[in-house]
């Protein structure tokens, strides 16, 4: 792996640990708050989490001067058998877990966009895609979206906010048969390419360099990153020219991904990583409830396997879904732990 000397724990330590997949409440919880432990044989629901308060709001919009693009000219695919009820987004009011702030989630996306946060300073033409987190279920929508376009612009770097479907449109917990299911029609990762190709062509309107256009993703949508890293044939039929635009991001960051770690300790099989998987930035907190450590580690060693330039930071302390916010502990410099690596790569 790329200099090795930074990546903050050894690997050797054998990794089958147990993990939550979805935080006690609100941001990256289940449908119906549910926590839930992966084992080897699967998913077990362990707990019920404290309700959380919040209050609910219509379809979701972005900050005053930001439009919602649709990814898709018209319906999105592979929403024939979906039925949902409308979009909404909910804000908790009980904000405590959250460094004493409230945290917006949108649930039932049909509709999914794409919005561009402009450079605030000058930059090179780097943009970067963020996927939010939140288990497949709903969208972390301000904690791991919008306020991670409020760093990156301030440092030059076009931000484009991706709310991609939910619920069930990835790997997720199944409540009707209590285990993991992998859904036929990968939704979310439909959404990721599309968003990444028409980002790209409209490279020259966007002022945008084609060749430095990278994605982060946070927890569910840290596990979107490893799969646009590693798929490039579109996993829909294309719809217009612009599904003949390249998906593949130039760069990548996952922060705490999820849903890497299989039985066993295992890679996910349908992430094949190679040498056309793009430089990637991991971090992870060693105590993460949520996602286990094994999401890092097992990734870290197939991109070091296929020679694929890689940094990773491991924190004994830190938790799951910080994103931007102060924790008092270290794992909160991980912006300038990402800044130093798009300048040590050549994107920034």
């Amino acid at each position: 792996m790329r200099n090795a000397g930074r990546i903050g724990v050894s690997l050797r330590r054998s990794l089958t640990l147990a993990g939550l997949l979805c935080v006690q409440g609100f941001v990256v919880g289940c449908s119906e708050a549910e926590t839930l432990i992966s084992d080897a044989k699967g998913l077990t629901k362990v707990t019920e989490a404290a309700s959380v308060e919040g209050r609910k709001e219509g379809v979701w919009q972005p900050p005053a001067g930001h439009q919602q693009t649709p990814l898709w000219p018209g319906a999105a695919p592979n929403m024939e058998d979906v039925k949902l009820p409308p979009e909404y987004s909910e804000t908790a009011t009980n904000p405590k877990r959250f460094a004493g702030r409230p945290v917006t989630g949108v649930f039932n996306v049909t509709v999914p966009t794409l919005t561009v946060f402009p450079a605030k300073q000058p930059g090179n033409g780097a943009a970067m895609l963020v996927f939010p987190g939140g288990g497949f279920s709903k969208l972390a929508i301000d904690l791991e979206g919008s306020e991670v376009c409020d760093w990156l612009t301030s440092r030059g770097t076009i931000c484009v906010l991706v709310k991609y479907r939910v619920p069930k449109s990835n790997h997720h917990y199944d409540e009707g048969c209590h285990c993991a299911v992998t859904p036929k029609h990968l939704l979310a990762l439909q959404d990721a390419q599309r968003a990444i190709r028409l980002v790209r062509s409209r490279a020259s309107e966007l002022k945008i360099n084609p060749r430095k256009i990278g994605v982060i993703g946070f927890s569910a949508g840290g596990y979107l990153v490893a799969q646009t890293s590693n798929i490039f044939e579109p996993a829909y039929q294309p719809v217009d020219e612009i599904d003949k635009v390249s998906s593949r991001p130039d760069f990548a960051i996952a922060m705490f991904p999820g849903h890497l770690c299989r039985a066993g300790g295992s890679l996910d099989p349908g992430i094949k990583v190679t040498k056309m998987t793009p430089p990637t930035f991991l971090l992870q907190a060693w105590d993460d409830p949520v996602d286990p450590i094994c999401n890092s580690t097992v990734y870290a060693r197939a991109l070091d396997e296929a020679g694929v330039p890689a940094e990773v930071h491991l924190f004994a302390k830190g938790g799951h879904a910080f994103a931007m916010r102060p924790l008092g502990h270290p794992v909160e410099r991980w912006p300038t732990l990402v800044e130093d690596w798009l300048k040590d790569t050549g994107i920034l």
